[in-house]
């Protein structure tokens, strides 16, 4: 029997919009985007002289800006960098109450998730916030996919792990030109050059009850490519996938929602299934299909989403 995952409570996130926090007219614009979460961006996307003047406009957006029930996430710069401790100093401690996660970028040892617990924590405490900060931790090193169970079990606050192809690729010195794109060398490799990346960090999100996000698709211009990294994230079983771009939010939204048609099979084999039970079987058959617990289990968890998304009632 499968043990059951306990993890932080369903949170929909199929999509993420990623914004400079540098940028303030950026920041108002993703939060009017139909967007599931809006990232600012303290780290890739900001030059090294603009970060302090970055987080105060961080600040300003979480206290000012109606994000309506976005969930509001800052990317802070990687914890061996001089940026970090003030990044997460000076906006937790200013704005930390309306704030709904940290996400740590290159996130290569449980030692990493730990720190920024513990700092959290101290702030919270300090600050007097009632409402946890949670993690979201992007994977993109070496050392992350290779420590990703340890990583995955580190704090109760970790909530998602995010799939960072570009930093991860310069890390494995894979060839890449496009991030998240396909190149010519994907048209080399028999296979899905990210697959043992992208598998091993939902199979540890999947056992720590958290969730699983994959990175952007660099080329918003894209669409066709765009679809296609979307479905095959969504195959592997990822929940979302960040966007870079206002015009990525809503194709992703529809790639990580259940099909009209996928929902009515899940809740046929699930009433089927509740019947079943009722009447003391365990195995049924639904339009000529064996339905066992497993796709029960699976049936839930698409339900489950297309409630999150206001599928159904």
């Amino acid at each position: 029997m499968e043990r059951a995952v306990t993890g932080p409570p369903l949170r929909l996130e199929r999509s993420t919009l990623i914004a400079p926090a540098s940028t303030p007219a950026m920041l108002e614009k993703a939060a009017r985007a139909n967007a599931d979460a809006i990232c600012m961006d303290c780290e890739d996307a900001v030059a090294p002289d603009e970060k302090a003047q970055a987080r105060d406009h961080v600040v300003y957006a979480l206290k000012t800006l109606d994000f309506g029930a976005k969930l509001k996430l800052v990317r802070v710069n990687a914890l061996d960098t001089p940026f970090a401790y003030r990044d997460i100093i000076d906006i937790v401690e200013a704005a930390g109450d309306r704030l709904d996660a940290i996400v740590l970028p290159k996130a290569s040892s449980r030692d990493d998730i730990r720190f920024l617990d513990q700092l959290l924590t101290q702030i919270e405490q300090a600050k007097g916030f009632t409402r946890p900060i949670a993690i979201e931790a992007l994977i993109e090193t070496a050392a992350g996919v290779n420590d990703i169970a340890a990583i995955a079990a580190a704090s109760p606050r970790l909530e998602a792990f995010i799939f960072g192809s570009g930093d991860f690729a310069a890390s494995m010195q894979m060839p890449l030109e496009n991030i998240g794109g396909f190149d010519a060398h994907d048209a080399l490799y028999p296979g899905h050059r990210w697959h043992h990346a992208m598998h091993a960090i939902v199979t540890a999100a999947r056992a720590n009850g958290l969730r699983a996000i994959d990175g952007p698709y660099a080329d918003f211009k894209d669409a066709e490519g765009l679809t296609r990294a979307a479905a095959i994230a969504r195959a592997l079983g990822f929940d979302g996938k960040w966007c870079i771009h206002p015009s990525q939010v809503t194709p992703i939204n529809q790639a990580f929602a259940p099909t009209e048609k996928e929902i009515a099979w899940a809740k046929k084999v699930s009433d089927a299934y509740q019947a079943a039970v009722a009447e003391g079987r365990g195995v049924i058959s639904v339009d000529g299909k064996m339905i066992d617990a497993a796709n029960v289990r699976m049936c839930r968890a698409i339900l489950q989403k297309a409630q999150a998304a206001g599928l159904t009632p």
